[in-house]
């Protein structure tokens, strides 16, 4: 068929495409993170009896003291400022206890975290303010009954759980562990600055088969602390940790040595000890029945006879956890003998206790 004159007219031979400039690359645009602030809280509660030492009433008669206690109770603000910057504020809600005190009896608020962090490179962290010590902070992830009581490194080895620094946390490469080191007033975050001595806190921890099934579960510590009373005179801790997390159980142990001297003039005290414990899991870590065994056995002074050892027993029920939230209940019993005293002298101190710990 022949193409009609009306429609020959309609078609239009091909227009060739202009050539377009390239378009220039633009960079990628950096994620903006909107700043974000978290309140979280932390309550340690306990009911406890103490069955030696028996106290005196007010009446005079012999009793066997008995409690509710609120040992702790945080409540945590945590906040995101940039990618980079980062802080915490921890307010700790503990009873008065000073002699001296018009608030003496009286539960009161005072800090116990306050710090800025700022993020460098991938994950090294700088912190300043009153934060976490080195080594608790390293060991509570493995040894989860604080609200128990006070672990042994700071029982008896002289150390103190926050204090106001600067330092600095980084990660060893491939997953091998990390490095917390700073420079801390010394006196802890219950005390002031009094002198012009600052602590050189440095801690290690090592995992030596980060990828092992089950070696990963290994880590090393050792933990170095310098320090001063006054010029001339030494506080110095140096100690040294092993500890395992596997599926069935956590466990670990510590060496501690302390020196203290008050002052120049005075003689210099040394302190040794060692602890170990083993919280066996009865179903899933954190779900569940779990108990807890735990020995320290602690020389106050090597050039003076006398010993203290502490026995802790108890079973603990976490329960089931609903995102970040934890809640556990403990039923344990604490016993203190000290050998090598004077006979005048107390020899055992025990307290059964029920601990209940809230994280949300």
């Amino acid at each position: 068929m022949v193409p009609s004159a009306a429609m020959a007219q309609t078609v239009s031979p091909p227009v060739a495409a202009t050539p377009q400039p390239a378009a220039t690359p633009q960079p990628a645009a950096t994620p903006s993170v909107a700043p974000a602030i978290k309140v979280g809280v932390t309550i340690f509660a306990d009911y406890t009896v103490t069955e030696t030492p028996r106290i005196t009433d007010a009446t005079g008669q012999s009793v066997t003291l008995s409690g509710f206690n609120l040992t702790r109770s945080y409540v945590n603000v945590t906040g995101t400022i940039t990618p980079r910057i980062a802080f915490r504020v921890t307010s700790d809600i503990a009873r008065e206890t000073s002699a001296t005190s018009g608030l003496t009896g009286s539960m009161v608020v005072r800090l116990k975290y306050a710090y800025g962090q700022m993020r460098v490179g991938e994950s090294t962290q700088i912190r300043l303010g009153m934060q976490p010590t080195p080594l608790i902070d390293g060991q509570e992830s493995v040894y989860r009954y604080r609200f128990q009581g006070t672990p042994f490194v700071e029982r008896e080895g002289g150390l103190i759980s926050s204090d106001l620094g600067l330092t600095v946390l980084a990660p060893l490469p491939k997953g091998y562990g990390d490095v917390h080191v700073g420079v801390y007033n010394g006196e802890g975050y219950t005390r002031p600055e009094v002198n012009d001595q600052k602590a050189l806190m440095m801690r290690a921890t090592v995992k030596p088969m980060p990828t092992h099934a089950i070696g990963k579960g290994l880590r090393v510590i050792g933990y170095y602390h310098a320090d001063h009373y006054v010029q001339g005179a030494p506080r110095t801790r140096a100690a040294g940790s092993v500890m395992f997390e596997h599926a069935r159980f956590n466990a670990g142990a510590d060496l501690i040595r302390r020196v203290d001297q008050q002052a120049p003039a005075s003689r210099e005290v040394t302190g040794e000890g060692y602890s170990f414990f083993v919280t066996p899991f009865f179903g899933e870590k954190g779900r569940g029945l779990e108990g807890l065994l735990r020995f320290d056995a602690f020389d106050p002074d090597t050039d003076v006879t006398g010993t203290r050892r502490r026995v802790i027993a108890g079973a603990a029920y976490w329960f089931p956890r609903q995102g970040s939230a934890t809640a556990a209940v403990l039923a344990h019993m604490e016993q203190v003998r000290q050998s090598g005293v004077a006979t005048s002298m107390r020899t055992t101190d025990r307290r059964v206790a029920l601990n209940l710990l809230i994280v949300f």
